[in-house]
């Protein structure tokens, strides 16, 4: 585990698009703004930030399909750039959605044509397949069509895919995104039994839950630039003086809830409503001071739930990204 299978350091990345609707202008984008991290051997990195973040760029850089501007890239000590033909077939990728599979192709064929790119030898290639398709539960349905699979059969496919090649480094970009709870608990899952079996893995995600469950360490990515790298204990240990405030409020007033989000003493509030009630999750250092305000600001109306509790990683992710946000 000490030793890095990946190394970035101060990688620059930018590209250039075009805004405006009747009169477009060109505009420069940096993706990546020196960004530096490590990976070591057999850890589960996560790399988490907002749309737009920079996150895909650099799983594009790492896997082969993008070329940084300036900077150092060495993966299993290559560099993805120059000795791309020598790294790829030691790592392998598994984008989140249904792409880079075979609709009209069963399960077994779909991985017996992505075998053969790899070049993976006859004598060993039908009992991989055969292995991969028992690893992600697919075996009674290998010669199923893929465009009869459901969203979350599709991933683990993906999964399947990703691993025929047999990765030493295995990169996922938002792999559970469209899945429903039970099929993201069945891909973590199975991303728990790779990693037991050495495959060092870094993906992104936007699921704060899936990264605190599943990460060694997460690197918190904002505006093409890394804020913080730790483990999911200690980022959560940086907030416990945090405490996190959930209630729910029937009757209220747009204007009583102004109120209790302009209290000095709440660092941040999320709030939603529907045709039924408010719903206020608050991030405050003075429970003390906040929970009687509300009580006395919604006198007229009914508070159904309230709780108090300690900060999760989605609460870290909000307070640090919060405080680098434009």
């Amino acid at each position: 585990m000490n030793q890095n299978v990946i190394e970035v350091k101060n990688v620059t990345r930018a590209y250039t698009t075009e805004v405006g609707v009747f009169k477009k202008e060109k505009k420069k984008v940096e993706a990546l703004k020196g960004v530096s991290f490590a990976v070591k051997k057999g850890e589960i990195f996560g790399l988490l930030g907002p749309n737009g973040a920079g996150k895909t760029t650099m799983i594009k850089i790492l896997s082969t399909m993008l070329i940084p501007h300036s900077g150092n890239v060495s993966i299993l000590g290559l560099d993805p750039a120059a000795d791309h033909r020598l790294l790829r077939p030691k790592i392998n990728f598994i984008l989140g959605g249904e792409r880079n599979l075979y609709w009209r192709l069963s399960a077994y064929d779909n991985l017996s044509y992505f075998a053969d790119l790899y070049k993976i030898p006859q004598s060993i290639k039908k009992s991989r397949i055969e292995d991969l398709l028992k690893l992600v539960g697919l075996h009674d349905v290998a010669h199923q069509k893929v465009e009869t699979f459901s969203k979350g059969m599709k991933q683990r496919l993906q999964i399947a895919r990703g691993l025929v090649n047999n990765p030493e480094i295995l990169f996922l970009d938002e792999p559970s995104i469209g899945l429903d709870p039970v099929s993201a608990r069945q891909l973590r899952e199975n991303l728990r039994k790779l990693n037991n079996q050495g495959t060092t893995i870094l993906l992104t995600t936007h699921y704060m839950y899936e990264a605190d469950e599943l990460c060694d360490r997460i690197a918190f990515i904002n505006k093409g630039e890394i804020i913080d790298i730790d483990t999911p204990s200690n980022l959560k240990k940086k907030v416990d003086n945090l405490s996190i405030i959930d209630c729910s409020l029937l009757g209220a007033l747009s204007s009583q809830i102004d109120l209790i989000k302009n209290l000095k003493s709440i660092h941040h509030i999320q709030v939603d409503h529907d045709d039924f009630a408010w719903t206020l999750r608050i991030q405050t250092t003075e429970p003390q001071l906040v929970v009687p305000f509300i009580y006395d600001s919604m006198k007229d109306s009914v508070i159904t739930n309230l709780t108090i509790s300690n900060p999760t990683l989605e609460d870290v992710y909000v307070r640090t990204i919060g405080e680098n946000a434009s």
